[in-house]
């Protein structure tokens, strides 16, 4: 960076030098370099001392500095015979560079007159005084936001180079004061629920400043918060261990009472004191869905079910689940009762659609992180598994009162970690299974309305002249919807929409759906006899539109995948769609995105079933796989230029979309996963197998990334289970090489093994070669990871070969990459740096971004080893930013790891631990429990070096577990670190 440019952040009320009317305005800085600015053009500051008296004046914010006063600041006890006359010499040039308004000279000294806002520090002070009346008024997030911006106006060493005794009071003076900002900060992250983000940076300034209580009792908490509790009491061990060394004095009481209650489980201390008033997960949440205002009938249960939610005022926690047919009414009845019961739940209440009626439901697991965040759970304090998250949120409604509503629930396992589990909390449950199964619960069977009821409602919506005159002909219409309250509302909205029509048009339009109502008399098909009012009356367009895209999985549907699957262009097929919207039969989710309700959904899909040919069912279905291969397929060749793959795909008929640039084409990529992903599961069939494998490995980012890497895998498993039974060998051959792939990321190596070992005994190298070409490599992987170099050798050498023979230069580079790293297992140093750098250029050669990282991560760790740290370090950060910019959480979290392995070996065990922590973030949920070990062993070594040896032992000690558990080999290495350590006085 150019340093004579000015400040790096702008503060409110500071105009840049570009601005309007900023040309004649003066600048200054103090909080880095001693510098100043007429708009936007650097002022000559002179030399040294010239600064220094500049430096003075400045901090005198005002006041007047009298002569003696700046000889003192220049040269202390000493000055020269000439002290004053070089002040006088030095005034005289800043008044020349400033101006005459600027340095006055009064009262035998010198005065700048300068506006508050001219100087960095000022800004600071003011802004820091914002700072504390926001935390004062309990807005935590806009203190922690003004302070952040008061240490971005240091630029390095504040007065840096300026010499004298005064310069250097203040400097230390100035980074004491950065020192509790910092402090303030960072207790203010850890009370909006930032506790691991803030562990990495602790952990470096607890090593700068070794004996700042402060810092090791905020690591302490954030540790603690963390799920890390013997880590953050290794810190006080270490703490009282060091103050005994150094001082000869034990810890501050503040210390040992913070041990105390991490000793207890102290439940107050594992969560934020309080949250910030705009955080976007507000402590209360209120999630309840609006209650209808035409709510009808249905008093009994209105009575039983409030009753039961007031039970949760004693000592259990009440549970009531309603059952019955779709379109009954569950929810709408749910949804009434629960705005009745809030004053009984004053800590607020959730709500969910647990999609249990459609052909995906809702993962507990998601709906449990949805549920913490809106209980005010910071993202990165939310734990990865099922089982934790559901531990983390019983906790966390422990001494609450909340009302859970979990609506259209597929059966009572998939509820049962949602429930609070918890006195004072209460949950009610809709599905249309009855909940014999669920322990405890109050049972309530929901039937259809009585014949009152159902006027009642009709006439609600309708309105009463209408109705009054034609009562009869109203009960008819009632009848005919078989008393179900969601045919009801939808027949009465109708007919309240179109003014022409007479209730007796209705009641005449509905006679032969009442007939079938009457023969099918429950489930669905009730409801699909109520949605068929609104595909009557569309256009045949419109219809073909309706039933078509109902065959789809997948959360949602984009136009252009609309557009594929129905074979029109996009204007038609979103006239056609927007069309829908407006009759309620589709929703429109997003721009250009579009929804089923899931009851609707199915109904799509009878039609489809009963009004279109298994042909074109099948037709449209391979359609829209086509159009998520080709346009998977560019966002492959995009990613990666010159790979084979896409050369050894299966050929589409249709177009997918096309992007010029790598960013918007993983937008796509990472937006459409659900639906893409939900599409190759539908791909078994003998047609369609092979393009679904195809795109399932076309997209293969989305399993190395980690983000979907659980459901890509339940995907290639179904695929393999269908290749096998269809007798589809080359099918069969490539989802073993996902499935190789996805295990490989999250750490199942034994599986990874299996896999690509199939895949080599399966697959004809003649027919379909890739494979085989992707599995040596695989294979070689795996061997190294269990140190059997020989064959990793072995296998690296025959993919190298393999890859050459069908001119995929990629693939040879990612094997001359991995057979680097057996060189550098096997101590050949210099090869492996020779074979990571012609990898390398072989991927820049071709334009190959997120190769080419990997490429730079191999050469990274080849440079270590050759001790050249500082080529490393670059090599490793340039990979860092495209995985990062790829979304690539794995291989983010590893070069984190590898570039605190960099750290360590080049002496700087402080940038090493920040990283390591980093890297243990960035893997949270994905890896696989080996990674994470090799990260903890290295985090260990970088707490050695700082002292923290408490804090080190427990990372080894969870290290050895992991390795234990695995059998790995790195376990006896831990041993040998743990009996160092305890050696160590």
């Amino acid at each position: 960076m150019d340093r004579d440019r000015g400040p790096r952040v702008r503060v409110p009320g500071q105009r840049a030098p570009e601005e309007p009317g900023a040309a004649d305005s003066l600048r200054f800085t103090v909080l880095g370099p001693v510098r100043a600015w007429r708009g936007g053009e650097p002022l000559p500051s002179g030399s040294p001392q010239q600064r220094a008296l500049l430096a003075a004046l400045l901090l005198r914010e005002g006041r007047t500095a009298t002569a003696g006063e700046l000889i003192d600041a220049f040269w202390g006890e000493d000055p020269p015979s000439q002290a004053l006359a070089t002040i006088r010499t030095y005034a005289s040039r800043l008044r020349k560079i400033l101006g005459q308004e600027t340095l006055v000279s009064e009262s035998g000294g010198y005065a700048l007159r300068i506006g508050r806002g001219a100087l960095d520090l000022t800004l600071a002070q003011d802004l820091v005084t914002e700072a504390e009346k926001a935390r004062a008024a309990g807005d935590r997030v806009q203190a922690r936001t003004l302070i952040n911006k008061v240490l971005g106006l240091w630029d390095g060493e504040a007065l840096a180079s300026v010499p004298g005794p005064y310069a250097e009071n203040q400097r230390t003076r100035l980074e004491e004061w950065r020192l509790s900002l910092t402090e303030a900060r960072l207790d203010l992250d850890l009370e909006v629920g930032s506790h691991a983000e803030a562990v990495s940076e602790l952990t470096a300034l607890t090593a700068a400043h070794p004996l700042r209580e402060r810092l090791r009792e905020l690591l302490m908490v954030a540790l603690y918060r963390s799920g890390r509790q013997a880590e953050a009491l290794a810190v006080y061990a270490d703490t009282r261990r060091l103050l005994s060394e150094e001082l000869g004095v034990d810890p501050r009481p503040e210390l040992a009472q913070l041990q105390q209650r991490i000793l207890r489980a102290d439940e107050e201390l594992a969560r934020p004191a309080d949250e910030p008033a705009p955080a976007p997960a507000p402590l209360r949440p209120a999630q309840l869905p609006a209650t209808v205002p035409d709510f009808t009938g249905r008093d009994s249960f209105v009575r039983d079910l409030g009753a039961q939610l007031a039970t949760a005022e004693g000592s259990v926690m009440a549970v009531s689940a309603l059952a019955g047919i779709g379109g009954v009414g569950k929810t709408t009845l749910a949804v009434h009762v629960a705005h009745q019961a809030r004053p009984h739940f004053p800590d607020g209440q959730l709500y969910v659609d647990l999609q249990g009626a459609g052909a995906r439901a809702a993962e507990p697991e998601t709906v449990l992180g949805s549920f913490l965040r809106a209980l005010g759970t910071a993202e990165s304090a939310i734990p990865g598994t099922l089982d934790e998250r559901a531990a983390l949120y019983r906790s966390t409604l422990d001494g609450r009162r909340i009302l859970v509503l979990l609506d259209n629930a597929h059966d009572a396992a998939q509820i049962r970690p949602l429930l609070p589990g918890t006195p004072g909390c209460a949950a009610l449950v809709t599905s249309r299974v009855r909940m014999v199964d669920l322990a405890g619960a109050h049972l309530v069977d929901l039937d259809v309305m009585s014949p009152d009821e159902a006027l009642q409602l009709f006439t609600r919506i309708v309105g009463p002249e209408r109705v009054g005159a034609e009562r009869e002909a109203a009960l008819d219409v009632v009848a005919a919807c078989g008393f179900l309250p969601l045919a009801i509302r939808i027949a009465a909205s109708r007919l309240a929409a179109r003014r022409t029509w007479t209730v007796s048009v209705l009641a005449a339009k509905l006679a032969d759906e009442r007939r079938r109502l009457d023969e099918l008399q429950a489930g669905d098909l009730a409801v699909k006899a109520t949605f068929e009012l609104g595909y009557g009356q569309l256009e045949p367009g419109q219809a073909r539109a309706f039933r078509l895209l109902g065959l789809a999985d997948g959360p949602d549907i984009s136009l252009a995948a609309a557009a594929a699957l129905l074979n029109l262009d996009a204007h038609t097929a979103e006239d056609l769609l927007e069309a829908l919207v407006d009759t309620s039969l589709l929703e429109s989710a997003a721009a250009g995105r579009y929804r089923y309700h899931d009851l609707v959904r199915l109904y799509a899909r009878a039609c489809a079933e009963r009004d279109e040919q298994e042909a074109e069912r099948e037709a449209a279905l391979s359609r829209l796989l086509d159009f998520y291969l080709a346009t998977a397929a560019g966002v492959y060749a995009l990613e990666r230029p010159g790979d084979r793959l896409v050369d050894h795909l299966e050929p589409t008929e249709q177009a997918g979309l096309t992007f010029v640039d790598r960013h918007p084409a993983l937008d796509w990529l990472y937006t459409e996963a659900g639906n893409l992903l939900a599409c190759v599961r539908q791909s078994h069939g003998p047609a369609t197998l092979r393009r679904g494998v195809d795109l399932l490995w076309a997209a293969l980012d989305l399993g190395e990334s980690g983000a979907n890497a659980k459901q890509y895998e339940t995907v290639a498993l179904a695929l393999l289970e269908a290749a096998r039974a269809g007798g589809d060998r080359r099918s069969e051959v490539r989802a073993l090489v996902t499935l190789a792939d996805v295990h490989h990321t999250s750490g199942r190596f034994d599986q990874a093994e299996q896999e690509a070992e199939s895949v080599m005994l399966l697959a004809g190298a003649d027919q379909d070669p890739l494979p085989v070409c992707w599995a040596s490599n695989a294979r070689g992987i795996m061997a190294l990871y269990q140190s059997r170099h020989e064959d990793g050798e072995r296998h690296f050498n025959r993919a190298i070969d393999n890859f050459r023979s069908v001119q995929d230069r990629p693939g040879e580079a990612s094997a001359l990459c991995n057979l680097s790293r057996i060189h550098l297992a096997t101590g050949r140093t210099e090869s492996a740096v020779a074979l990571a750098e012609e990898g390398t250029a072989v991927y820049d050669s071709m334009g190959h971004a997120l190769r080419s990282a990997n490429g730079r991560y191999a050469l990274g760790m080849a440079l270590t080893q050759s001790g050249r740290f500082a080529e490393a370090s670059d090599r490793l950060l340039e990979a860092l930013d495209v995985f990062r910019a790829s979304r690539q959480r794995l291989w983010e979290g590893m070069t984190l790891f590898r570039l605190a392995e960099v750290d360590l070996a080049a002496g700087n065990a402080t940038d090493a631990a920040v990283k390591a922590e980093q890297a243990l973030t960035a893997l949270r949920g994905i890896g696989g429990e080996w990674r994470r070990g090799n990260i903890l062993t290295v985090l260990g070594r970088s707490l050695v070096r700082i002292g923290q040896f408490g804090r080190a032992e427990v990372c080894w000690r969870e290290a050895l577990g992991i390795y234990d558990a695995l059998g790995s080999q790195e376990a006896a290495e831990v041993r040998a670190l743990l009996a160092s350590t305890t050696s160590t006085p």
